[in-house]
């Protein structure tokens, strides 16, 4: 596994779980539940939901000419699905892909990952906190 090292105490994640749209995987609740568990954008898997097998980012065309395998170096960025997912995500959950691509543009992959592992570590419990929940799902707090 291609894994940086954090602060002590922060959760450590893997840079095949950010997936082409910017979104991080290892914090989606479909991959931190224990049954159904879902292998992640970028792992071919029959596990995966339906919704995330007819996902059309990780199927889109242009993605496959690009040579970082993320949607800011497409020639159609930010595209209308990309948009409607960063909306979306921005108003229920307050994360931005669109902001998580341009990191990863201009900062590069392991800033982004030692960002996101300072921000989806439960400082109670240390446990990675979900981005489709408010509360750590295995201590409870905020």
């Amino acid at each position: 596994m291609d894994e940086i090292k954090t602060k002590p105490g922060y959760y450590d994640f893997d840079r095949s779980l950010i997936a082409p749209c910017g979104m991080n995987c290892g914090t989606c609740i479909g991959y931190l539940r224990e049954k159904n568990k879902c292998p992640g954008c970028r792992t071919y898997s029959a596990d995966k939901a339906v919704s995330v097998r007819r996902c059309i980012i990780i199927k889109c065309v242009n993605l496959e000419k690009t040579t970082s395998k993320f949607c800011y170096e497409c020639e159609k960025y930010p595209c209308k699905r990309l948009k409607q997912l960063d909306k979306r995500y921005r108003t229920k959950y307050k994360t931005s892909f669109i902001e998580n691509l341009t990191m990863i543009k201009e900062k590069g992959i392991d800033s982004f990952l030692a960002f996101e592992s300072e921000r989806r570590t439960c400082p109670h419990c240390g446990s990675v906190l979900s981005v489709h929940r408010e509360n750590c799902l295995i201590c409870a707090k905020n």
